[in-house]
């Protein structure tokens, strides 16, 4: 059997184990299909310390990919599936893939970025959902059904290994102790996945209502399907089909963004009005500022189930604070969980006390840390020693041990949840010969909190600044996944600078947020 499957197979193995828009896995199929594929890579020479890439949507075989690296020691690094092409290739060298899994949806630019020198690692790709032929890749139900179904004699830990974007350009891998290749039983899996318990409940149904490639939905959905949750899924977000859901399969917990709340409270009443949505025992955010309004409304829509996370790629989960908790500290991102010591250091690495602002630092009393794939540099900057770090916020402590932040990552912009950083679009836009300086800020939006914008210094001798606008969107189509392509972007004579020769990024926001109430 597979270990971290056997016991829900046997108790149940009739029972849905995954389910999405195509179909339904049960328990023992689970067990059986993971089995097979963990042989199928094996035989193929995938195993532990290897990479493969992954670009699949939510769907079932994403989980028995993650399924199969948690039993067979490899590493997955889930790609963000609104990228394109050259991004994808770009990951499949840094991370030094050796296969690639991609859903139908994204076949063309797997294909594409195969095509790409910095690609030449890959050794096989395969396609689930399609009839590979359209598509000149592997089936991926192939390398299931030639894979034995003799369970592998040592089955080691391995797992994900999430890019997430810097203030320093192309998105950098962190690999923490789980990414594989350590030589770890899967069996310890089981007990990180009951740390979930915190959160959701055991043998529940999680509702996965946000992509996987993100490491928040990746825990909120993979960790309570290995406790035997089953796994309700859908590849893009729609708030009647959300409430839908919830009522038909009985759903117990999920994860959603602020922007996700947005959307599900500005249904029509007689929508909202339908939804009974009794077997919610917890539905957590967290990846952004939640204005406080919509915060309110859920809770008195749905009951005081709505809590909330602090935490990061890196650092995993730091703090927590429950819907009753939040209404008397609204602000707060709550206590630092038993497992997690915060400290607030000011800028000479003196540790401050109470009520007194500064960067925080983070240890695991779990022995827990990570590292910036192919990045030493990043990784020793995010230190404050071994084992202590930092993600880059600021904030403080109060007496009574709750957590605030006071301030957001350098220069971060978070569109719907989504973490975008400027450095990456800049270097597309200045490219262009008749840019001379460029840089890329939030400014407001009603819906995702924020919309990526370019403010532009061009040329002097440079008069049409509507085909330089022209020029640059379209190398952002090109080059970047649309999430991160400029919304808008404005022309400036010259840009603020500090003594130093630093852009003044801030002064550049102001007059876009001077009449907005933000949300830190």
């Amino acid at each position: 059997m597979a270990i971290l499957l056997e016991s829900h197979a046997a108790a149940h193995p009739d029972r849905p184990a995954l389910i999405d828009e195509d179909g339904t896995t049960t328990w023992a199929e689970l067990c059986d299909r993971v089995i097979r594929l963990s042989n199928g890579f094996a035989a193929r020479g995938i195993g532990s310390g290897d990479t493969i890439a992954v670009m699949m949507g939510n769907r079932r075989e994403l989980y028995e990919v993650l399924l199969a690296a948690a039993h067979t020691g490899f590493t997955v690094v889930p790609v963000n599936w609104h990228w394109v092409a050259d991004e994808l290739a770009y990951v499949i060298e840094d991370s030094g893939a050796r296969a690639l899994v991609v859903g139908e949806r994204f076949a063309d630019v797997a294909t594409t970025a195969l095509a790409d020198p910095r690609a030449a690692g890959i050794e096989f790709s395969v396609v689930a959902g399609t009839d590979a032929d359209r598509t000149g890749l592997d089936a991926y139900e192939t390398l299931v059904a030639d894979g034995s179904d003799t369970p592998l004699t040592e089955q080691l830990l391995g797992g994900p290994m999430f890019y997430t974007s810097g203030t320093t350009g192309r998105p950098k891998g962190v690999r923490g102790m789980l990414s594989g290749g350590q030589g770890i039983p899967s069996e310890i899996f089981s007990l990180i996945s009951a740390s979930m318990n915190e959160f959701v409940p055991a043998d529940g149904t999680t509702l996965l209502a946000g992509p996987a490639y993100h490491s928040a939905q990746w825990a909120f959905s993979f960790m309570p399907l290995v406790n035997g949750s089953t796994v309700v899924m859908r590849h893009k977000f729609d708030a009647a089909e959300t409430l839908r859901l919830v009522d038909a399969h009985g759903v117990t917990n999920t994860h959603l963004v602020p922007t996700q709340f947005k959307r599900m409270l500005d249904l029509p009443e007689t929508v909202r009005s339908s939804f009974d949505g009794s077997s919610l025992t917890a539905l957590w955010h967290g990846a952004a500022p939640c204005p406080p309004p919509w915060k309110k409304a859920m809770i008195e829509w749905v009951g005081p189930l709505v809590h909330e996370y602090y935490g990061s790629t890196e650092g995993a989960f730091i703090s927590t604070i429950r819907a009753e908790d939040w209404l008397l500290r609204g602000g707060s991102v709550g206590r630092p969980l038993p497992t997690m010591e915060v400290f607030v250091v000011d800028d000479d690495g003196n540790h401050l006390g109470a009520d007194e602002t500064g960067t925080l630092y983070f240890k695991s009393a779990m022995g827990a840390d990570f590292e910036y794939h192919n990045d030493p540099d990043k990784t020793a900057a995010a230190h404050l020693e071994p084992g202590v770090f930092t993600t880059g916020d600021i904030g403080h402590l109060d007496g009574d041990g709750y957590l605030w932040l006071s301030d957001r990552k350098i220069d971060m912009i978070i569109s719907g949840g989504v973490n975008i950083y400027p450095a990456e679009i800049e270097a597309v836009l200045a490219d262009h010969e008749a840019v001379v300086d460029v840089a890329v800020i939030g400014v407001p939006n009603d819906e995702f909190g924020e919309e990526v914008k370019a403010v532009v210094q061009v040329a002097e001798n440079v008069v049409d600044t509507a085909g330089v606008e022209a020029d640059l969107m379209a190398s952002c189509g090109i080059l970047l996944a649309g999430y991160k392509r400029p919304r808008s972007i404005d022309f400036i004579a010259e840009m603020p600078r500090t003594g130093t020769g630093k852009i003044l990024k801030r002064e550049l926001r102001e007059p876009y947020w001077a009449d907005v109430d933000r949300v830190i």
